[in-house]
């Protein structure tokens, strides 16, 4: 009987314990389906960018990690002339120098623009097991690869100004006119994400 209870106990402890080395373990993402997923014609540019800084794509938040270590990601303020970083909680504020540089050219233009005001930055850079955890709560997310995992795009939120949630149609007149400027000049790429409410934007390495 001692031993039959031995082998139970022995049993269901190596399943325990085996159970969850496997939740620790596993990833959020199935990385094999993650690529399968081809890009839009509209999107393939902002891959094609973000793949130009010698980023690998980020995984999670070790990958990140290395890149901040190494000096290659920037830290991103909360606030600084003509732009605020609401609370992130399926990003990461940090990004290479020019998405850094570019983010605050676009807020210093934006308030001089607006003599002043400010917009809002509702994503930065994602791991793909962030990616993951964003659409248990939000099915319009990326299936595939975003330009996001790369630490080169942010996306600013249109209905969203001075940190108040509410349609500013003289406000986003004034924030897509920041946004074709940089266009215009090569150094962004943008889409208008109706389903989120913000524009996606992309720096190229210029």
């Amino acid at each position: 009987m001692g031993r039959f209870f031995c082998t139970i106990l022995v049993s269901f402890t190596f399943n325990f314990h085996y159970s969850q080395a496997a939740k620790k373990v596993l990833p959020c993402h199935d990385l094999a389906e993650v690529l399968k997923v081809e890009p839009t014609a509209l999107y393939k540019p902002h891959l094609d960018a973000s793949k130009s800084f010698g980023v690998k794509l980020l995984k999670d938040s070790k990958t990140v990690q290395k890149y901040i270590s190494s000096g290659k990601f920037h830290k991103i303020k909360k606030s600084g002339k003509g732009y605020r970083v609401q609370k992130l909680d399926y990003s990461r504020a940090w990004m290479v120098s020019k998405g850094k540089l570019m983010l605050e050219k676009m807020g210093a233009r934006f308030s001089k623009e607006t003599k002043g005001h400010t917009f809002t930055v509702s994503s930065i850079t994602r791991t793909l097991e962030d990616q993951c955890r964003l659409r248990r709560v939000n099915s319009n997310a990326s299936l595939g690869i975003s330009s996001h995992n790369y630490g080169n795009s942010f996306d600013i939120s249109y209905v969203r100004f001075n940190d108040v949630l509410k349609y500013n149609p003289k406000m986003e007149a004034a924030l897509e006119k920041v946004l074709k400027y940089y266009y215009n000049l090569g150094r962004i790429y943008y889409i208008k994400e109706k389903q989120q409410s913000c524009y996606h934007i992309t720096v190229r390495n210029y």
